[in-house]
């Protein structure tokens, strides 16, 4: 495939949200102690139904895109890029659907559906309305029961509570802050979404509450030791000022770093399934004898 293809396609892909999702969903299957094979699988999934969503995005947009004068955006300034690009989604779409089938019958519908479909109902429509943060809170609510549903894990079952709690949040702080820095092209474009009714510092003052609250479901539900909670509640807070001051994209990946604070202090717990079940990569207990107790273990002094 040429180089030329591929920068078109990986710029059109909204890289940055989806190489986020994608490392987040392939951390919880890891954590959720799933095989290597189904890690992978979990991964690949997600990342082709990511794929999905931001190739639609961009195809969705482009007129508007063109209209605000979007120079980073290339289906704006080469329309007959867009040919390429909708080959490329139905490969992704068709690889999305196989995937997810792979991966379970349960799995494969809470993916289908509730990840994949609401970023693609957020496409159709729902962003230019005042439930635009919906299809954020389902996605990422939903998120972390693919690798709990995947067949071939030691626990089969829904995710814990606290994780799509965790997950609704950080969906919801990602969306106002990833639509911070084109607030001005979208009201030029008729584009009035839940985060256009909204000053620009009243939406990092809530996505910052979303982000406290996903931290603090994380650490009610993990229960992570003192240690580490005390470093990601430290980190967190050194983010969340970059939330509030910072510019650009930069309160978006100070987000994404809160996230993966997040997913970090659930590992070190040890906590990835409901019922406190090891990571696949914990070592296993210590199935040595228990060593006869000595005579001072009796009561006696040494």
């Amino acid at each position: 495939m040429p180089r030329s293809v591929l920068r078109l396609l990986a710029a059109t892909c909204h890289p940055g949200p989806t190489v986020v999702v994608t490392g987040l969903a392939t951390a919880l299957a890891a954590g959720c102690g799933l095989p290597r094979r189904r890690v992978l699988l979990v991964g690949a999934t997600v990342l082709s139904g990511q794929l999905t969503i931001g190739w639609g995005n961009d195809l969705v947009d482009a007129g508007r895109d063109r209209v605000a004068g979007r120079v980073d955006k290339p289906l704006a300034s080469d329309p007959a890029a867009a040919r390429v690009v909708r080959r490329a989604l139905g490969v992704a779409t068709g690889a999305c659907l196989l995937l997810s089938g792979r991966c379970g019958g349960a799995a494969g519908v809470v993916h289908v559906v509730l990840v994949v479909g609401s970023g693609w109902a957020y496409n159709a429509g729902l962003k230019r309305s005042t439930a635009s943060i919906l299809p954020y809170a389902v996605a990422f609510g939903g998120l972390p029961h693919v690798p709990h549903l995947t067949r071939g894990g030691p626990r089969h079952g829904p995710a814990p509570l606290w994780q799509t709690v965790a997950g609704a949040l950080l969906g919801c702080s990602a969306h106002l802050l990833n639509v911070l820095p084109d607030l001005d092209d979208d009201a030029a474009t008729g584009v009035r979404g839940y985060p256009h009714r909204w000053s620009p510092a009243s939406l990092r003052a809530q996505a910052v509450a979303g982000l406290a609250g996903a931290q603090l479901a994380v650490l009610a539900g993990a229960r992570p030791p003192a240690r580490p909670a005390r470093v990601a509640v430290g980190l967190g807070a050194a983010l969340a000022v970059g939330v509030l001051g910072g510019g650009g994209k930069a309160p978006f990946w100070c987000a994404a770093g809160m996230a993966v604070c997040d997913v970090a202090l659930w590992a070190v717990a040890g906590r990835g399934c409901a019922g406190g079940t090891p990571p696949s990569w914990a070592p296993p207990p210590s199935t040595a004898p228990a060593a006869a107790p000595s005579p001072a273990g009796r009561g006696e002094i040494a």
